[in-house]
């Protein structure tokens, strides 16, 4: 039987520009892109008529829960979410149970990513457990092919730890990801601090917490020169630190989570916890900063920050439920409604700015993945997502693919939506639903 794969139709995003073309995969690799191409006998046609057809997204921030919470999600479960959403790839966060702080528990969850419906990396963690004191097994981790290191859930509190690991980290070739947030400040509060905090009675998180870390940070990548990515910046300031920091030349980057920009902290009104996140929920304004900087070119990624958590956790009331929403299967509609038809803005969010950052472009010496954020030219991986920025959907909880159900957005109408996805040339969804 035929392996290849003919996608018939569509407009082909390129890194710096679009053509109406067709696309014919074999063995695993983009083998033509060009106007009407001829349909191989057996070929699997999918029509991406009135469709976009790029790099497959690129999640940088997903939390897979395995090991130690397989009730809320698994490799496996997160992947297929993973794939209906439109990704090919998705980094896996460490902060499981136990945490990935060293080779053998990075090696479990790259194991099992190899049975998953995507491309599954890792992100490894940069202090042991995640406490914030001695560095993490990131000489060993990265022999795995591990690129990312973050302690997400909490940022490195300790300035001369977090030193410590930029300069262990630069000769490596790794990159630190930071959750900025100084806990010291942060403490007790489980919403934005603001107007609507004290209206509610809720105690609040200042935004102060999270522009601190990330002013603390930009210097130490100043001192150390080593990179560094700002993980679900939430605020106008952080945004704009980042942004001067980037323009002086220092190697930082930035994402933002779909939710900081769609939801401010007015959606905590009903004290529903499926709206409780970290970092929370901010201003309106802040929202509209948000919002123009990815539509500027300000921010490199859109990163999920897929979290789900078992039904009986969210239900708890605001103070004690945990944070975090579920983020992968809307996650582009959200961006689309941000961005709008610039088609290579969008790419360069979900995909090709993801992949970089991940270091998911190259697959030379990495072999556990192919190559992400390509640009759909010949010899690339076919790794590939058909998107119909025209499809109107309903979301309905009960029918995720995830394991958890703590979407904030369920019976929400969302425009843009996977009609096919390859992963190394298989496909993996068509019409909008796993193969």
């Amino acid at each position: 039987m035929s392996s290849d794969v003919v996608i018939s139709g569509g407009t082909v995003i390129h890194a710096r520009s679009t053509e109406r073309a067709d696309v014919l995969v074999r063995d695993g690799r983009v083998l033509a892109v060009g106007a009407d191409l001829d349909r191989p006998a057996g070929a699997t046609v999918i029509d991406a008529e009135g469709c976009w057809v790029g790099p497959g997204f690129v999640d940088l921030h997903t939390h897979l829960r395995e090991p130690g919470r397989e009730e809320a999600e698994t490799v496996l479960s997160g992947a297929r979410a993973a794939a209906v959403g439109g990704y090919s790839a998705v980094v896996a966060m460490p902060n499981t149970e136990p945490a990935i702080d060293n080779a053998m528990v990075a090696q479990f969850v790259l194991d099992r990513g190899r049975e998953a419906v995507v491309d599954v990396a890792v992100a490894g963690a940069i202090t042991i457990g995640r406490q914030g004191e001695h560095l993490a097994e990131i000489a060993e981790m990265a022999a795995l092919g591990v690129r990312l290191f973050t302690d997400d859930g909490t940022g490195v509190q300790n300035p001369l730890v977090m030193r410590r690991a930029l300069t262990y980290a630069r000769p490596l070739g790794v990159r630190l990801a930071q959750h900025c947030e100084d806990e010291a400040l942060a403490a007790g509060g489980v919403m934005n601090e603001g107007e609507v905090s004290s209206c509610l009675g809720l105690a609040g998180r200042t935004s102060v917490a999270e522009e601190l870390m990330v002013q603390r940070d930009i210097e130490l990548v100043r001192l150390t020169g080593c990179p560094l990515h700002f993980l679900h910046l939430s605020t106008a300031r952080s945004i704009a630190m980042v942004t001067a920091a980037r323009r002086e030349g220092l190697p930082v980057t930035c994402e933002v989570a779909p939710h900081h920009l769609l939801l401010d902290d007015t959606a905590c009104a009903d004290f529903d916890a499926v709206f409780k996140v970290h970092p929370p929920l901010r201003t309106a304004s802040d929202v509209s900063a948000a919002r123009d900087a990815l539509r500027d070119g300000r921010i490199d990624a859109v990163a999920t920050d897929h979290a789900p958590h078992a039904p009986e956790l969210k239900e708890m009331s605001f103070d004690d439920a945990p944070a975090g929403m579920l983020g992968l299967e809307h996650a582009a509609s959200i961006t689309l409604d941000v961005i709008g038809d610039d088609a290579l803005r969008f790419f360069d969010v979900l995909s090709r700015g993801p992949a970089a950052i991940a270091q998911l472009r190259s697959s030379d010496e990495r072999p556990r993945h192919s190559a992400h954020g390509g640009d759909v030219r010949e010899g690339d991986d076919a790794n590939l997502v058909v998107f119909d920025p025209r499809q109107r959907y309903t979301v309905d909880r009960e029918k995720l693919q995830s394991r958890a159900v703590n979407t904030p957005y369920d019976g929400r109408v969302f425009v843009g939506r996977t009609r096919a996805l390859l992963v190394r040339g298989n496909v993996r969804v068509n019409e909008g639903s796993l193969s």
